[in-house]
């Protein structure tokens, strides 16, 4: 994948090189944020209305196997502020940036909530509330610094929005501390660790992460199907953007209901066309909890 990126860069460098390509200039009156997956560009959206965000995945599109395009290179060169996670998923963003002579500023989210890439365990940060509130803390100072006149406005906005995160926040821990269980069960990948961990949740899973190049094995199938009848498990998770085969599996052996747990890490194509914002998809995720954990 490595000569893969670099001769992506090289084109790149090429064509920014060309006299009336296209490329957005920095000198643009709107503030320009480029955004890889869909949490801090549906917080920016939400924070920083007249801002020029884009999200560099496409809608439904695989962002752990995501590879830039020139076209990507030359945009992110141009525009003022580049969020990007920070995790291994992205390995090809130091590449990118090593390149550029005069680089954007740039926003990890890894670095948001404190963790480094030595430490990282999970890279979905955001699925987390009271990580959301830090990353969107994180958002609107770096917006505040590259904004010139009044920011009032968004500062007003990113205050409303972090009640809303704290709303959400105190939701969760309310369903947590009613329900019947503390024990979920995705037959699928799990990007949710910090999730689990700040509500102090028990997860049976099929992946220990994201890597979605491996199989889980017959006696990890039989382990789940086993956990979800000995603890009459109601509901059986998979995520966003599954063949959910695993979860089908599970629930046609147990009779447990097949619900979706989204991570939020990237939208579909009839969900951004329908409006979906990262605080409703986290309240379907609520709904979804109370059920699991009744």
């Amino acid at each position: 994948m490595r000569k893969r990126i670099t001769a992506l860069l090289l084109a790149a460098l090429c064509l920014l090189g060309c006299a009336g390509c296209g490329v957005k200039s920095r000198d643009s009156d709107k503030l320009t944020v480029i955004c890889t997956v869909f949490p801090p560009y549906d917080f920016v959206r939400a924070i920083a209305p007249e801002a020029e965000v884009s999200l560099l995945l496409s809608a439904g599109q695989e962002s752990h196997s995501y590879e830039p395009t020139p076209r990507d290179i030359m945009d992110i060169q141009n525009c003022d502020l580049f969020v990007y996670v920070g995790g291994e998923s992205e390995a090809w963003v130091a590449d990118m940036l090593a390149t550029m002579d005069d680089p954007p500023k740039t926003l990890t989210l890894l670095e948001c909530v404190g963790i480094t890439p030595a430490e990282e365990a999970d890279e979905h940060v955001w699925t987390a509330p009271p990580n959301a509130i830090r990353i969107v803390e994180a958002l609107e100072e770096t917006l505040c610094h590259l904004t010139e006149g009044d920011n009032e406005a968004l500062h007003t906005a990113a205050d409303d929005y972090i009640a809303a995160l704290k709303t959400l926040d105190d939701q969760i821990r309310a369903a947590v501390q009613s329900g019947a269980r503390h024990t979920l069960v995705f037959a699928d990948r799990f990007p949710f660790r910090h999730f689990t961990d700040i509500y102090g949740l028990h997860a049976h899973t099929a992946y220990e992460g994201c890597d979605h190049s491996a199989e889980p094995s017959a006696a990890t199938v039989a382990a789940l199907t086993d956990t979800v009848k000995a603890e009459n498990v109601p509901v059986v998770l998979h995520i966003e953007l599954s063949n959910q085969k695993l979860a089908d599996t599970v629930c046609e052996a147990t009779g447990a209901q097949k619900r979706l747990f989204h991570s939020c890490h990237n939208v579909t194509k009839a969900e951004i066309e329908s409006g979906v914002t990262y605080l409703s998809l986290m309240q379907e995720n609520l709904i979804v909890l109370k059920e699991a954990l009744g």
